[in-house]
């Protein structure tokens, strides 16, 4: 038997329709917002991942699934949304028009990585991407769309903040940031130092504990904010505050690419084990010139559907549609004639071998039908068809003409 490859999953039965659940209830949030869906491409040019998500970067470093295509093309499959987001937005040259515009997503994402709980190899994520608006305001709106979306979820959640600074505050910071962990670095794992000359900032969230203990006297970046940023940054809690969404302020919160600033948001979660992110976001200013577009402020959030399937209170799935089955096998011609009129307007499963009344009652359960439709030998005598409602349990016969029931 060939099974599906480590860190890959089949969808089915109802973690199918969990899923469907999530991106439906996203989506019509979104929607609400004024975003419009967006499909881009799962295979790309691999230099729009380097460039975008960073050479420095563990995904672009290690977990890429990148390989030369027939045409001797460098392309990989997409590790995360935004990049191809950004690509089509300059494709497009919306980058030029200078107006607003507002898009979301969903779709797999693929990471070569130890696959465990919460976390594979091919996943999926639901994504907003906003272009054209600089103001602060935008960043409180998406959080706010975030928190609408987890609760519609029933998904408890905590909000964690930070501010990146920005092109004016950042350098000094980095420079201090610098000569802190040039003096800590003998304490500090692999990783922590290779990122004091590739991506210093990216060392406050290594979740190494004795990396964390040695980096708690590290300077913060929010201790060093231009007055731009500090005055974005107080805006955005009293936004909060107003609006009675609680949070926390993270100063290692970071998201370590050069094209982000200002705010920095995340969403985590313990009711999957460790304390995860369940979403996160932030503005990436600089993201559409790095990437050859014209400059355009822009801010996105992508949430982890595997990641929060088994925390949704899933509502009851009310009965729907039509069973229809016949009792003798000379009514399935009618059967079928029903079935396709009926089609046009609603979901109808039928029953092709004629069986008796107990196990139609059986089948219309299983399909978790609302209306049981019957025909049997006095009904394709008379010209009629037994209807059963199976909701409020109540039957009836009634004459079709031209399919109308």
């Amino acid at each position: 038997m060939i099974n599906p490859l480590r860190g890959m999953k089949d969808l089915t039965f109802e973690e199918a329709r969990r899923f469907e659940y999530i991106v439906a209830t996203s989506s019509q949030i979104a929607r609400r917002y004024g975003y419009r869906y967006i499909e881009t491409p799962i295979l790309e040019e691999t230099a729009l991942f380097k460039r975008s998500v960073g050479e420095s970067s563990d995904i672009v470093g290690k977990e890429m699934y990148q390989f030369e295509d027939k045409g001797g093309n460098d392309v990989c499959m997409r590790p995360e949304g935004t990049a191809g987001v950004v690509r089509a937005f300059i494709s497009a040259k919306l980058d030029r028009q200078q107006g607003k515009h507002k898009f979301f997503y969903y779709g797999p994402m693929f990471r070569y990585e130890r696959p465990q709980k919460g976390r594979l190899r091919q996943f999926h994520q639901f994504g907003c991407e906003s272009f054209g608006e600089e103001s602060v305001y935008e960043d409180f709106t998406l959080i706010q769309m975030l928190t609408q979306i987890f609760d519609a979820l029933g998904i408890g959640y905590t909000l964690q903040i930070n501010s990146l600074g920005c092109p004016t505050c950042m350098p000094d910071y980095r420079t201090q940031l610098v000569g802190f962990l040039e003096g800590v670095k003998g304490h500090l794992c692999e990783d922590c130092n290779r990122r004091i000359t590739t991506n210093p900032i990216r060392t406050l969230d290594c979740k190494n504990e004795s990396c964390q203990h040695h980096l708690s006297a590290a300077p913060r970046i929010t201790e060093n904010l231009c007055e731009s940023c500090q005055s974005d940054f107080e805006t955005l809690q009293r936004l909060l505050d107003e609006a009675g969404i609680a949070y926390e302020v993270d100063s290692n919160l970071v998201r370590g690419l050069d094209y982000y600033s200002k705010t920095a948001f995340e969403f985590v979660s313990d009711a999957i084990g460790a304390q995860s992110a369940i979403a996160g976001g932030g503005r990436y200013d600089r993201l559409v010139e790095f990437l050859d577009g014209k400059p355009t402020p822009a801010i996105g959030f992508a949430l982890g559907i595997e990641r929060i399937m088994e925390l949704v209170q899933m509502p009851k799935a009310p009965r729907e549609g039509y069973y229809m089955g016949a009792m003798t096998p000379e009514a399935l011609s009618s059967i079928l004639r029903l079935a396709a009129r009926k089609r046009l307007s609603d979901t109808v499963t039928i029953e092709y071998a004629s069986k008796g009344f107990k196990s139609h009652m059986k089948g219309a359960d299983k399909a978790h039908a609302r209306y049981a439709v019957l025909i049997g030998e006095n009904e394709l005598k008379d010209g009629t068809i037994w209807i059963k409602d199976m909701e409020k349990n109540t039957e009836e016969t009634r004459r079709v003409e031209d399919g109308d029931f």
